[in-house]
Parts: C-alpha cells; structure tokens; sequence
C-alpha cells in the first residue's frame, strides 16, 4: 500500500518521531542506544549519522526501485546501505576526529541497523522518492532525538556533566547510569513515557499497538 496517498509529509515526520520512533516505539537498533548514549554528544553525532545515512539510502532506493529485479532487491538495499556509511564514516574521520577517535567503530556498524534496511524495504522501495525522502528524515530524526535524549539523562546523572561541561559539581553522580544497566534502564523508562504519548494523543495500545511501515 502507497503511503503517499494517505499521508502528508509533515504527517510522516510526525509518526517518525513519536508513533513509531524506532527506539522508544518500534524497539529495533537498540544496540547503539546503549553502547553510544554515554555523553551527550557522541548521541548528537551519532544522530546526525544515522539520520543522514537512512535519508540518503531511502532518497536511493526510492530513485532506482523501477530498475530493481525484487529477487536481489537485499543485497542491492545493503549495498546501498553500505556506500553511504563508508561516505558517513569518512567525512566524520576528516571533521570530527576527536568524536569520532571513541566512536568510529559503530559509526561502520550502522550498515547492520535493522531501522535503515527496513524503512528502504517496507517504505522507500514502495514509494516515490519526495515521501521517501520524509519518511527517512522522520525515521532519522526520531532515532535522533532518542540517542540524544537517552545520553543527555545518562551523561547528567551520570557524570554530573553535559557535553563534557560540568552541571552538578556538587552532587554524587550515578556511576550506574554509564554502564549498559544504566543505559537499559533510560531506554526503558522513556519507552513508558513515548507509549503513554501514544495512548494519549494517538489513541494506540502502548506498545503492542506499534507498527513500523
């Protein structure tokens, strides 16, 4: 089913972000939601990665899938995946060494994020390549804005720190809220809060009503 036709593209923003943000909604990708949201700015950056990579494959796949034989269609969509990240991974290694110095390695391990291979799949290779476009911006920007979200919370409480500034001089900081625990514990406490969002404005059932498209 075209989703062109049924929803605006600030109506796709707006599912990327809260209906079916892929980390708090969708559950998907969640390994860089943990291993990389212990400071606020390696979840900026990893945002900004993410985000452009997904828009990119999805603007791709949305422009070539006329010309696609559907039988190698994965391994064309991987491929695709693929030459954006090492674009990515190159740019971030030339103009932000310093981050990119403590989180390289899962910048190269965004070709295996299930979110980005099943937006182009179930989206972007169904889809003309403006709706597309939007699709991967809401989808990026909701995975985003969780990584940020996640990192801020655990950077604070954590490291009494945002950005590697200094906030809470004066308080103890929860060391917890740097490990993988911690990080589990963000995830799922602002999983809660994005399905109360969905119940409440959306009329859905928390997260047995999630779907992604």
């Amino acid at each position: 089913m075209s989703h062109e036709h049924q929803y605006s593209n600030w109506q796709l923003i707006k599912d990327g972000l809260f209906k079916e943000n892929t980390i708090f909604r969708l559950a998907i990708s969640l390994c860089p939601a943990i291993a990389v949201t212990n400071g606020l700015k390696n979840g900026v950056y990893m945002g900004l990665a993410v985000m452009f990579v997904q828009v990119m494959v999805n603007v791709t796949v949305s422009s070539i899938k006329n010309f696609l034989n559907p039988l190698v269609r994965i391994p064309v969509f991987m491929l695709i995946i693929s030459g954006w990240v090492s674009v990515t991974d190159m740019v971030m290694a030339a103009y932000a060494r310093d981050v990119y110095r403590q989180m390289g390695l899962y910048i190269q391990l965004i070709v295996a994020f299930a979110s980005i291979l099943v937006m182009a799949e179930m989206f972007a290779s169904k889809n003309k390549v403006v709706p597309s476009f939007f699709n991967g911006l809401g989808s990026g920007l909701g995975f985003m804005v969780a990584l940020v979200v996640i990192s801020f919370f655990r950077e604070l409480l954590g490291r009494g720190s945002l950005w590697g500034f200094e906030i809470a001089g004066g308080s103890k900081p929860l060391l917890i809220m740097l490990l993988p625990t911690g990080g589990f514990f963000a995830v799922g406490i602002l999983m809660g809060f994005f399905n109360w969002i969905d119940i409440r404005f959306y009329g859905g059932k928390g997260a047995g009503g999630a779907s992604g498209h």
